[in-house]
């Protein structure tokens, strides 16, 4: 029998406050799983404004522990109670000036699997990332979920192929993307680089960014968040570049195995020539 996955990913805006956003997460959450989802994830910092806008100490009060924090002890109660696999990304607080870009894997009966930090961290205008986050060193986890093998990526990660293909080798047959991405000249690259992203290293990718204009900044996200397959071709439509939108697909995670008997890149990689590349 096929191993189809229905999986969702959320786009929305923030609405500002904490309790109103995640009250429309969990809205969104419910949806999803009536619609038959087994797997969700929310975008960046997706219980908070996107405050990397500003350089501001007030900001840390964003942060909380993964994964004993509030967010993510509410919302794998819920996956518990939902039956589904969930994506949180959130401001995390390991301890006293030890800040990261974090992302909680909880799998459907509510058990924290664990999390992945993000690894590559953007100080340019209207991201100040450094300001905030330590980066993520945690390496490159695949979590063994009720629906298959899942590892998370975070935004400006995925303009780097190191961390895609760490995923890959790890067995990944779904990596979800959550992210923070404004109009510009990312514009263009938001549809090349993940699906490109996809078919190198054959699995599903859940590309997931926030919309509108947030009060801490002007950036204007757009949106367009989707799923790629194996091949990277888009499954189903993109979302709206202006409005919040929950997007349900149904993933085949059997093409992950047909793509790599057919195109096989992980047969012909030469791991024994590519020593340079990390030696700069």
């Amino acid at each position: 029998m096929p191993h189809n996955v229905r999986a969702a990913l959320v786009q929305t805006e923030w609405t500002g406050d904490t309790e109103s956003v995640l009250a429309a997460h969990e809205e969104y959450a419910r949806d999803a799983a009536a619609q038959g989802a087994r797997i969700i994830g929310f975008q960046e910092v997706f219980n908070a404004p996107y405050f990397c806008q500003v350089q501001e100490a007030e900001h840390h009060r964003w942060a909380e522990p993964v994964p004993d924090g509030p967010t993510v002890t509410r919302f794998a109660a819920l996956a518990r109670e939902l039956g589904t696999v969930m994506v949180l990304p959130v401001f995390e607080v390991e301890k006293p000036g030890f800040y990261y870009n974090t992302a909680a894997v909880v799998d459907a009966d509510g058990s924290y699997l664990g999390k992945y930090r993000k690894h590559h961290i953007p100080q340019v205008e209207g991201f100040w990332e450094k300001y905030y986050f330590r980066p993520g060193n945690l390496g490159w986890p695949v979590f063994d979920t009720a629906v298959g093998r899942v590892g998370v990526y975070i935004c400006y990660d995925r303009h780097f192929p190191e961390g895609w293909r760490a995923l890959g080798l790890a067995g990944a047959q779904l990596v979800y993307n959550p992210s923070a991405t404004s109009r510009g000249l990312s514009g263009h690259l938001w549809k090349l680089e993940q699906p490109a992203a996809a078919v190198a290293n054959a699995y599903f990718v859940a590309a997931i960014n926030r919309v509108g204009v947030e009060e801490y900044g002007d950036n204007d996200f757009y949106g367009t968040s989707y799923f790629v397959d194996p091949r990277g071709q888009f499954v189903g439509d993109v979302a709206s570049d202006t409005s919040p939108e929950l997007v349900v697909r149904d993933l085949d995670l059997d093409l992950v195995d047909r793509v790599r008997q057919q195109w096989a890149f992980y047969r012909d990689r030469r791991p024994d020539a590519y020593g340079p590349l990390v030696e700069g």
